[in-house]
């Protein structure tokens, strides 16, 4: 009976680009049950540590676009938009629990790198602060994942396509990725091949 559930869960991969995120859901064994794109905010600025925190504390003033913003200014938008993406994520889990058959039992994101343990110090950090953005929405999946039950998993972009092989015995996944676009039709871009990778590497 535990493998009848085990062989009935899905996993799905994510791929984030700034605020946005690719999903793609994948029954054990590599069916196709969901691909979807969502927004985790609206109507708010997605990079606010990249932009707004770099703007506070002197950086790319020289640029078009930047705009004056005091540090705590810049703090308060930082925690407005990652309140935003909490909700979001939550939202959009919850929406593609209830649009697929198979229950789901894990997801798969990009590891994160460590950074700075506070905002003043992510914002602060010159190398912090271009990836601070990407991983707050990362971690607001992995929160609401985990609020649903579901196991997270952290895979490597450089060696999620060798470990989703492995799951599933083969030397490669390419045949069976490029099936999977000409089966579901376009987009089929590199992020949704990329995501089903990681989502064929967190269920098997």
């Amino acid at each position: 009976m535990a493998k009848e559930r085990t062989q009935k869960t899905a996993a799905v991969g994510v791929v984030e680009h700034g605020n946005s995120a690719v999903l793609v859901t994948l029954a054990k064994g590599g069916g196709l049950l969901d691909r979807r794109r969502v927004d985790l905010t609206e109507n708010l600025p997605t990079h606010p540590h990249h932009h707004q925190g770099s703007w506070a504390v002197g950086r790319y003033l020289d640029s078009p676009w930047a705009r004056p913003i005091s540090l705590a200014d810049a703090i308060a938008l930082v925690e407005r938009v990652r309140e935003a993406a909490a909700r979001g994520a939550r939202v959009h889990l919850e929406a593609l629990a209830s649009a697929v058959t198979v229950p789901i039992a894990a997801i798969a994101i990009r590891e994160c790198p460590a950074l700075p343990p506070t905002v003043e110090a992510r914002i602060a950090d010159n190398r912090a602060q271009t990836v601070a953005d990407s991983v707050m929405y990362r971690k607001a999946l992995a929160n609401a994942a985990s609020e649903r039950g579901w196991s997270v998993k952290w895979y490597a972009r450089d060696r999620v396509f060798g470990d989703a092989a492995s799951a599933l015995g083969r030397n490669d996944i390419n045949a069976l990725l490029r099936e999977m676009g000409r089966t579901i039709g376009p987009p089929w871009q590199a992020a949704h091949r990329l995501a089903a990778a990681a989502a064929i590497a967190a269920i098997g």
